[in-house]
């Protein structure tokens, strides 16, 4: 009797350890939803109307389970590119703890119920905008920019920039000015975020064929559009309070939050290293929740139009 050598057994009968209760809640991306759920909560609260607050609440939960089932779609779907990547090989999809028809069918029933029970709990303007927020990132951003543009993560930024417009739909059952002004701030400042990265991760993504601006257009040019959307995102900041959304706190906030910003970019552009970018990085995470989180305080002390 012929035996295999044993390097060999270990290789084929090695199987993927099972996924754990860590493993599942991983492939809901909490870090992505905590930015979801965040600003959905702040178009909530900004809008007008008071809802109940178990409703809202129910509200905040839905649009999180959303956020969730959408980030799951992703995992099932990148799978084979994930495990190629060093920042990703480690999602419980891409190594194999999960598979990846599971993460499919629990995506889609996680959604289902987020959906339903948002439009059951609000309104159904509501409902239908985080359908359309769940299958934007999954379908439009995942399936068919992800591995085809490197407009990928400017068109596809529409995904991430819908949650508080949900929020806001929740709240008052309409979707106004002010509520396509907080998507403007998240959908211009997506590009600048995720391209700083990509610039610290161009080698990964080259590797598994995701053509990144910093792998289809080079460095410079990638640093040079960064630099222009960072001053864009900066000047759109304002916005809410030129506009009377918000008062002198928030403005005050946000002209310091977008020159920290602009400074940021300005030092990436002189240096083009990785540690600026990564620096700059970091600086948009704290940017983009500093200017909610000043939304929020300007209204709770009043320094809004109408408040006196």
């Amino acid at each position: 009797m012929t035996s295999r050598p044993r390097e060999r057994i270990l290789v084929e009968d090695a199987a993927p350890a099972a996924a754990s209760l860590r493993d599942w809640w991983r492939l809901f991306k909490p870090n992505v939803m905590q930015l979801a759920v965040f600003t959905a909560a702040v178009g909530l609260y900004l809008a007008p109307g008071e809802p109940h607050p178990v409703l809202a609440a129910i509200a905040v939960l839905a649009i999180a389970a959303g956020a969730g089932a959408a980030a799951a779609l992703n995992n099932a779907h990148d799978a084979d590119i994930d495990r190629l990547m060093a920042r990703t090989r480690h999602r419980p999809t891409a190594a194999g703890r999960i598979d990846p028809a599971e993460a499919w069918g629990a995506g889609v029933v996680l959604g289902l119920v987020a959906v339903a029970v948002l439009g059951l709990a609000t309104n159904w303007l509501a409902a239908g905008l985080l359908a359309l927020t769940i299958v934007y990132y999954a379908l439009i951003y995942t399936v068919f920019l992800k591995r085809r543009t490197p407009q990928n993560i400017v068109i596809g930024g529409a995904a991430g920039a819908l949650p508080p417009v949900v929020g806001w739909a929740a709240a008052s059952g309409e979707v106004s000015l002010e509520a396509w002004l907080l998507f403007a701030l998240i959908f211009l400042w997506t590009p600048p975020h995720f391209w700083a990265l990509a610039l610290c991760r161009s080698e990964d993504y080259a590797r598994a064929g995701v053509p990144m601006l910093p792998v289809v257009a080079g460095r410079t040019a990638t640093i040079r559009q960064i630099r222009a959307y960072t001053w864009l995102v900066a000047g759109i900041g304002l916005l809410p309070w030129v506009v009377g959304m918000a008062g002198l706190l928030y403005g005050v906030a946000a002209l310091l939050l977008g020159g920290t910003f602009v400074a940021a970019a300005e030092r990436l552009a002189r240096t083009g290293a990785d540690r600026e970018a990564r620096r700059l990085f970091r600086v948009s995470i704290v940017h983009l929740f500093g200017l909610f989180l000043a939304l929020v305080v300007d209204r709770a002390v009043g320094v809004t139009v109408g408040a006196g």
